[in-house]
């Protein structure tokens, strides 16, 4: 897939550097990645292949700035987010990354089109702006009919693609994906795959995608294992 990235995009390069991250499980301290040195190119869709537990959200989490490491560092771009506090890395996740949830994490107080303006109007677009660029972003993805609509009255598939929408809303270089499918029946899944991989290359954006469906990993420009700490190339 690995397309070219635009000037804007070449912000959107991943560097890793000795990355460790533990957890206490009682009095057990459990070692999730162990000195982790990796490099995502701008462009490139990587998939992070693993079991469940493996780590495979962790890295994500830890590249988006939601968690942080015991050790070592993330670069995006020119920005080490791990030398940033909370409240940095925060906006620098609003304004730099795209999250894709397996469980859409949609705000359900909210209708379809409020849940794509609202990370555009927090990073500064006027309510104006962030509709016509929001209901632009809804037709893309097959549903722009249903901007009045709150979530629980869509099916999983069309969540999915709301999820898709906000997670692009605010043209984000960098998008994380969590097991985007894991909650679809595949004919679904396949379809929100699909999309997915399309509006992502034609911005030329760097994409990662945890799974475990090693189907989705025959798309990829690179297919990485988390193995008992460790990323190894598949």
């Amino acid at each position: 897939m690995l397309a070219q990235p635009t000037a804007a995009a070449t912000n959107s390069q991943v560097t890793i550097a000795n990355l460790t991250k533990t957890y206490q499980e009682g009095e057990t301290q459990r070692t999730v990645l162990k000195e982790i040195n990796l490099t995502l190119k701008p462009g490139e869709f990587t998939v992070l292949l693993g079991q469940s537990g493996s780590g495979k959200s962790t890295l994500l989490n830890l590249i988006s700035g939601i968690d942080q490491a015991d050790r070592g560092s993330i670069r995006i771009g020119d920005t080490e987010i791990t030398a940033l506090d909370e409240k940095s890395r925060t906006l620098f996740r609003r304004d730099r990354i795209g999250f894709v949830f397996q469980f859409f994490n949609l705000i359900p107080t909210l209708t379809v089109l409020e849940n794509v303006t609202l990370p555009q109007e927090l990073a500064g677009k006027s309510a104006q702006e962030a509709k016509v660029s929001a209901m632009a972003l809804l037709e893309q993805v097959g549903i722009g009919d249903r901007g009045d609509a709150y979530p629980d009255k869509l099916s999983g598939g069309q969540q999915q693609r709301v999820a898709i929408a906000r997670a692009l809303a605010h043209a984000p270089d960098l998008i994380l994906a969590d097991e985007p499918t894991g909650n679809l029946d595949e004919e679904t899944g396949d379809t929100v795959l699909k999309l997915l991989l399309e509006l992502a290359n034609q911005g030329g954006k760097t994409l990662v995608m945890a799974t475990h469906n090693p189907e989705i990993a025959k798309q990829a420009d690179r297919v990485l294992r988390v193995q008992e700490g460790n990323l190894i190339e598949a």
